[in-house]
Formats: structure tokens, sequence, C-alpha cells
């Protein structure tokens, strides 16, 4: 059954190596229990009750993403997208948060709709095989800095923007020991080495006293607190809908963007084009509608899947795994609580740099095509956004074809997109 359902023969893999990439998968972005209950509680949302809804919701979209898709790519509530209902909406323009989640909801109904109506497979078969292979290499610089930042070897400085961080504080110690482990383990390929780094790192970092043993093992869910509590008639009202939009506008293009980004580093695109990525992009819309009705914001594909692709993952065997530890999750939240930052970063640092791979594939020669996969690359970790990266990647593809007299190269679908993404950054500017 498991063979039928996920292929395994024919994706050249087995249920162990599934496994292990989906536990790979799972303690690099195992963070998003702690931090979106943190987030969302400055809305006033019950953390307790956040807690449930984002192990539920993750549970639930990366069972759709696997199952349904069979890609070992995992789901929960986007970062970025959480800064937003908190910050933005609920904090900045006053929204309760039972309101804030129906708008989350409406937004996850769009996403259906835009995916039934094959318009979102579109955008991702349409947009250019070089910016598919830049946005791969921006995502692996964009992780990369993540990691750098979450071990501390960059910090902010307001002269230079960013620097290199203090090798005298210990943490930044450990992470470095972290990625000369996970560098050593995955040179000399040992199987599941970056699992093998996380955990080394981590038990290193207690005995140095930079993390600490679980509190406790079991910690029961609360999910009435949060559950069912939308506010679906006050989001309906027309002043909610540019915030729709938003939800909606973010999502599309930072999930195009990480879904071409790990089926490009898992050799999953054929011909230029990703198999089955109709039912791959169902996945955020059912998660995102689950996810405001248990009490979450948008749902989205992350980029951490990476890692688990790089320990091996190639089909949605894994996600049944990731699945089932975020269901865990709910009961042993202490135990995911514990694994500090400093020992996932190594692993985002050296899959970032496997994925920089594919910039190979971009034709440098021809500078139409190199400049939009140089502003693509650049853009994604600069503006610490994939969906920007993207977006001004398809601007400059359409500026530099048109400029170069080659306007046959610019499909109908990039000249809607282009003036959408147009459109939106004028928006921003007079805001």
């Amino acid at each position: 059954m498991i063979e039928q359902l996920f292929r395994l023969q024919e994706n050249q893999t087995s249920v162990r190596r599934e496994l292990l990439g989906g536990m790979t998968t799972f303690l690099t972005m195992a963070y998003i229990i702690v931090v979106n209950p943190q987030i969302l509680a400055q809305t006033g949302m019950p953390a307790d009750g956040v807690v449930f809804a984002t192990c539920l919701s993750a549970a639930a979209a990366t069972l759709v993403m696997g199952c349904y898709a069979n890609y070992p790519i995992a789901l929960a509530p986007g970062m970025s997208l959480n800064a937003y209902f908190t910050y933005s909406v609920c904090l900045g323009m006053h929204v309760p948060w039972p309101t804030a989640l129906g708008a989350v909801f409406f937004s996850g109904v769009l996403f259906v709709l835009l995916t039934v109506t094959r318009v979102r497979e579109q955008i991702v078969n349409g947009i250019p095989h070089g910016l598919k292979h830049a946005t791969a290499g921006g995502i692996g610089m964009f992780i990369a800095f993540v990691g750098l930042r979450s071990a501390k070897l960059v910090v902010a400085n307001p002269a230079t923007f960013v620097s290199l961080g203090n090798f005298s504080d210990r943490e930044v110690q450990a992470a470095c020991l972290g990625i000369v482990l996970t560098l050593a383990l995955m040179v000399r390929r040992v199987n599941g080495a970056i699992l093998l780094g996380i955990l080394g790192t981590t038990l290193f970092g207690i005995f140095r006293g930079l993390a600490h043993w679980p509190l406790a093992v079991l910690a029961l869910p609360h999910p009435s607190a949060t559950f069912l509590k939308l506010d679906l008639r006050g989001a309906a009202h027309l002043g909610l809908a540019e915030i729709i939009f938003i939800f909606l506008f973010v999502d599309l293009f930072d999930n195009v963007g990480t879904l071409v980004g790990v089926c490009e580093q898992g050799g999953f695109v054929k011909e230029g084009k990703i198999p089955r990525v109709g039912r791959a992009l169902l996945a955020d819309g059912v998660g995102t509608m689950f996810g405001a009705l248990t009490g979450t914001s948008t749902v989205t594909s992350y980029i951490e899947s990476a890692a688990g692709v790089a320990a091996g993952a190639r089909t949605g065997l894994s996600n049944v795994m990731v699945a089932g530890l975020f269901l865990a999750a709910m009961f042993f939240s202490p135990v995911a609580a514990a694994i500090p930052g400093f020992a996932t970063a190594p692993a985002l640092i050296l899959v970032g740099a496997l994925m920089t791979k594919s910039i190979g594939q971009v034709d440098w020669k021809e500078f139409s095509e190199a400049f939009p996969a140089f502003v693509t690359l650049v853009a994604t970790p600069l503006t610490f956004s994939i969906a920007t990266g993207l977006s001004l990647g398809v601007i400059s593809y359409t500026v530099a074809k048109v400029a170069a007299g080659k306007f046959r190269e610019v499909s109908a679908l990039l000249w809607i997109l282009t003036i959408v993404f147009v459109l939106r950054y004028i928006y921003m500017a007079a805001e």
C-alpha cells in the first residue's frame, strides 16, 4: 500500500530515508510551535490555543501535500504572515483577532478557487526557466542567511546594516561546532548527517549550559481557546478586502517560490514543469482554511523542507512523518521547545549551500536572462522575502526582454504578473 501510494521505487528511495528526511524537516521547522504562539499572543489570542492550532493546521496541510500531491514539502503557519497578522492588522489597524482570522479564512477560500481554476498552476508553470533556477538559488541564500542570523554569525550593525558576529559568544561557538560536525558528516556521506548534526549540537549546548533538557515531557493541548472563534461576518466587511488581498498576494508568491525552489533541489521539475503542481498548491489553501478555523494565521509551504530533501526525502511519505510529529508535538511541545536555534542553524546554512547549485543552470551569457536571475538571486535574501525576490525578478525579466526587442519571449501571463506587481509596489509607496 505504501509503494502504491508514494511510489518509493520509482523515486529511488526507501521507507527509512523518507522517515529520516521527515524527522529532519520537522526538527528544522519545529521552532514554529514556540514562535507562532509568542507572536499571535500579542493580539490577545490565548497562547495555549494557538499551540494547538499551529500543530493541527501544520499536520493537516502537510498530510494533504504528502498524500494527495506526493511531495516532501511540509507546511505550517508562515512567519512573515503571522507578523503581518499581529503587527499590521490586529495592532496597527486595531482589527480584533477573531475578525482577522475570518479574513485569513476568506483568503484560504480564494486560494482554493484559484487552484481549482488552474490559475495558480499556470503561474507556476509560466515562470521562465532562468527565474526558476534563480529562485531556487535565491532561496538557498535566504535560508543560509536565516541560519547565519540564528547562529549569531551575522548580526545587525547601524553603520553597515550587517556584520560578523562575536566569536566570544558561546552560542556562536556552538553553532560553528555544529557547522563543522554537520559538514564533516555530509562530505563523508553519512546517512542522516543533517539530523545527527542537529542532535549533536543540541547535546553540546546542553552540556555547555546553553540549552536545557525539556522541563517536562507531556503538556496537554487547549483547543477551545481559539477553535472556531473566527468572525466571518466581521471579515466580510468591505473595508477588510485589502487585508484579504495582502494575505492572498504574499502567500501566493511566497508559496510558489518555495515550491519551485524545493522541487528544483529535489529534481522533481520535468521539462520545465512541476508534475501534480495543482495538487501541491491545494495544500496551502486547505491548510489556511483549517488554520483559521482552529485559530492561527495563514499556512504556507516551508523552505525548511529543503533540509529533509537534502537528507534523502523524495516522496510524500516523509510528510506523513512530519505530520505525525506535529500531532505528537501537541502533547510533547516541551521537547520540541528544547531544541535551540543555534542547533538548527547549521542545517539551514549547509542546505542553503546545496540549493545554490541551481544557479549554474542560468544562461549567464545572455544578459536579458542573466540580469533578472541576478535580481531574483540578490533580492530574495536582502529583502528577507521569497515573494519579493520572485516579483522583482518577473518585473526585471519583462523589462530586459522588451529592451532587447524580444517581445515574443514575454508571455501574456508574464505581462499580467508584471502589471500586477508594479501596481502593488506603486500602492505600497503611496501608503
